[in-house]
């Protein structure tokens, strides 16, 4: 299961962006999650809340948001979005490409109360 991995380095992140801005509890977090990561969300909320657990972040909702495959021919330079497993360029129909978008775990945002009041990271 691959989502502990990422909910680990997600949970470290978080709570070291947390400590940096004197946050007393993280209540919101939000992470783009690329297709092709192949993250199944139900097993990366169960993963992060147990890691949260005991921390800052406990009870932070962690509100996930996948990015679709982007992808851009190298033979005539059209940009589409494939499904998985059917990379093939729609215009030329030639399986050569790069990825733009897609593959990527990107921590967006939090929203942390400080003693200020709430905040947005």
């Amino acid at each position: 299961m691959h989502e502990m991995t990422i909910a680990e380095a997600l949970i470290k992140q978080v709570l070291n962006l947390a400590e940096q801005n004197n946050a007393e509890k993280v209540c919101e977090v939000e992470v783009s999650l690329g297709v092709m990561r192949l993250v199944v969300p139900e097993a990366l909320d169960v993963a992060f809340a147990a890691l949260a657990e005991g921390t800052i972040a406990q009870g932070a909702v962690l509100n996930q948001v996948e990015k679709p495959i982007t992808a851009r021919c190298r033979q005539c330079s059209v940009e589409y979005q494939p499904p998985l497993g059917d990379m093939q360029c729609p215009q030329c129909h030639q399986a050569d490409f790069i990825i733009i978008d897609g593959d990527e775990i990107i921590l967006k945002s939090l929203v942390c109360d400080t003693k200020e009041g709430a905040t947005q990271q």
